[in-house]
């Protein structure tokens, strides 16, 4: 009897040792994961109006512009960062960007598809638009993680 209750005792040391072990580990991971998503600057930004796009990348966005999309180009030394909310019942939207910020892994971007105001687009109602916004800034080479 004495030897079974000295294993189990072994057993069980083992068992909280290795519990020990994976929450050190957890938690370390964790850490790890924050430091790489905090932001180290704001990136400085264009919005580009219609005429300044890229004629290749002008010709992605136009085969894509029916549904949402998310779309990274690079040229020259920039990088373009593209966001599209897909066909809207009407005209009148706008898009904000919220933010663009660099961090150790990667660029972040957020923005937000604004609804028309009250009395905004009368004449378009019935127009369908396509609103996107086309970002210009320095190239850096990290993914892009659109939220």
């Amino acid at each position: 009897m004495e030897m079974k209750r000295r294993s189990f005792q072994s057993v069980g040391r083992r068992l909280c040792l290795l519990a020990v072990i994976l929450l050190c580990a957890l938690t370390g991971c964790a850490g790890e994961k924050k430091d790489t998503l905090e932001k180290i600057k704001d990136l400085e930004f264009t919005v580009l109006a219609e005429e300044n796009i890229p004629k290749e990348l002008k010709a992605v966005i136009e085969e894509k512009k029916g549904n949402t999309f998310k779309v990274t180009f690079q040229d020259n030394g920039f990088l373009y960062i593209c966001v599209g909310y897909g066909e809207q019942v009407s005209g009148g939207y706008s898009i904000t960007v919220n933010d663009l910020y660099l961090t150790e892994n990667a660029i972040y971007v957020d923005t937000t598809l604004l609804g028309p105001q009250p009395g905004e687009g009368t004449g378009k109602k019935d127009t369908p638009s396509y609103p996107y916004i086309v970002l210009k800034t320095e190239f850096l080479d990290k993914p892009v993680v659109f939220n």
